[in-house]
């Protein structure tokens, strides 16, 4: 399946580094589906140290567990013959040129076997505990 590096801050959630932002709309029910289709995750940021596990804590307590954390494998020692480049086939940053489209985008370009209308009606159905309009109207 398909290795994927997800950013952080204005991807995951909203830029409010260093503090940790709000989710972007659809983020982490995105994320989820993807892991339940198989995909790889790997969490690829400039944060470290504390800010670091902040990051990886909000990611945990909404749901989602990365499989590596700002490298390959979660076994994996960052020394001199380790690229900093990851081994993944695709990255989703909101730096990216053209910038970030959106979860519900990104969602549709990765799985485009799946019609629109389904996959969005199949993640609020699947994820409705969140109570998703409490999301989207910042309630």
């Amino acid at each position: 399946m398909l290795r994927v590096a997800v950013d952080f801050d204005g991807t995951i959630v909203e830029n409010e580094y260093p503090a940790v932002g709000k989710p972007m709309l659809f983020a982490f029910e995105t994320l989820k589906e993807l892991q339940q289709r198989g995909f790889v995750l790997i969490l690829w940021t400039v944060r470290t140290g504390k800010l670091l596990d902040e990051a990886v804590k909000f990611c945990r307590q909404n749901g989602v567990e990365f499989y590596a954390v700002n490298r390959n494998h979660p076994e994996e020692q960052p020394d001199d013959d380790t690229p900093r480049k990851l081994d993944v086939d695709i990255f989703i940053d909101d730096r990216n040129l053209g910038g970030f489209p959106g979860w519900d985008a990104v969602f549709r370009m990765l799985c485009p076997e799946e019609p629109a209308w389904i996959s969005e009606k199949r993640i609020l159905k699947r994820y409705s505990k969140n109570n998703i309009f409490r999301r989207i109207f910042r309630i």
